[in-house]
């Protein structure tokens, strides 16, 4: 007989790593999928299905997810997160390369009751609607207290063997873990970066100035943050940092000459005013009493000089 294929929407958390173990006690075969965006680190879902020996893919989400930061058809959670349009968009996605490659349903980690916004009933049941995944959809975690799903109606699992667990206690997956040996256990919390109150509001930041890019989203995850004019200026916090935001693609990066001092970049308007006021911020951060000279990473040189602390808070974006 042809085996059962399964695909599942995967983040690395935990709840995603025994949904797929529920499955494969049963004798089907499990793929995982985690969605690349500029609000999650891909490597966490690499990490758990390594761990359970199942063949892992990445599919690129960032149009999808920037999109509902603009207008988003079920509203944001506490911050920035759209998590009922983006769980449908994703099962929407999962939906498509199900059919294209041969799997038979779709599944994922979420429980009744986890998450007050995204996983009461009511969420659950829209998710479902509007991806138009109620055919192919299972949730192998609360199944037994859910409504059979055609899955389970057409014989491809075994709702007996399948769970009833609702609320938000981590006892039980817990517990279900050390059973099955896992090695590697996440820490609670889905990782994702729109759910955190400081990164929402850098975020919230780039929206209002008209700066929201996938790859402007990528580099306020680094440096302290500045409100320029119609622009905004990052200035890294250590070596690393500085590193990191040496390698982007994207805004007008600034080094300090001759001394030790952050790099700062410019998203947005390049203009004298918002370089002179960056590069003045840049400097407070180092140890020169005198002006010091920055350049450019499109080759031009600027003289700069300290501002005082007090007034650079003005322009700061708390984290």
């Amino acid at each position: 007989m042809k085996s059962v294929r399964a695909l599942g929407a995967f983040s690395g958390g935990l709840d995603g790593m025994l949904a797929s173990r529920v499955l494969i006690d049963q004798g089907i075969h499990v793929e995982a999928v985690t969605f690349d965006s500029p609000f999650f680190d891909v490597q966490a879902g690499e990490t758990a299905a390594t761990a359970l020996g199942i063949k892992w893919h990445t599919v690129d989400f960032t149009s999808e997810i920037m999109a509902l930061l603009f207008d988003p058809p079920s509203g944001f959670g506490k911050n920035m997160n759209p998590c009922i349009d983006c769980h449908a968009a994703m099962f929407r996605k999962l939906k498509e390369i199900a059919a294209r490659e041969g799997f038979d349903f779709i599944f994922s980690g979420e429980v009744v009751g986890q998450r007050p916004m995204s996983q009461n009933r009511g969420s659950l049941n829209r998710v479902k609607n509007i991806s138009r995944t109620g055919d192919i959809l299972l949730r192998p975690l609360s199944a037994r207290i859910l409504d059979p799903t055609p899955i389970e109606e057409a014989g491809l699992v075994d709702r007996e063997r399948l769970l009833d667990l609702n609320g938000r206690g981590r006892t039980k997956q817990l517990e279900m873990a050390r059973e099955y040996g896992f090695s590697h256990i996440p820490s609670p919390g889905g990782g994702c970066l729109l759910t955190d109150p400081g990164y929402s509001n850098r975020l919230r930041v780039l929206k209002e100035v008209g700066l929201l890019s996938g790859d402007n989203a990528r580099m306020i995850r680094f440096g302290r943050m500045f409100l320029l004019n119609g622009a905004v200026g990052l200035v890294g916090r250590s070596a690393a940092e500085n590193d990191k935001m040496l390698h982007a693609d994207t805004g007008i990066q600034l080094a300090i000459r001759d001394i030790p001092g952050p790099l700062g970049i410019i998203l947005g308007k390049k203009t004298e005013k918002n370089i002179t006021l960056l590069n003045a911020i840049m400097v407070s951060y180092t140890k020169a009493q005198e002006q010091v000279t920055v350049i450019s990473n499109q080759g031009e040189t600027f003289t700069a000089e300290r501002i005082d602390s007090a007034e650079r808070d003005k322009y700061s974006i708390m984290l």
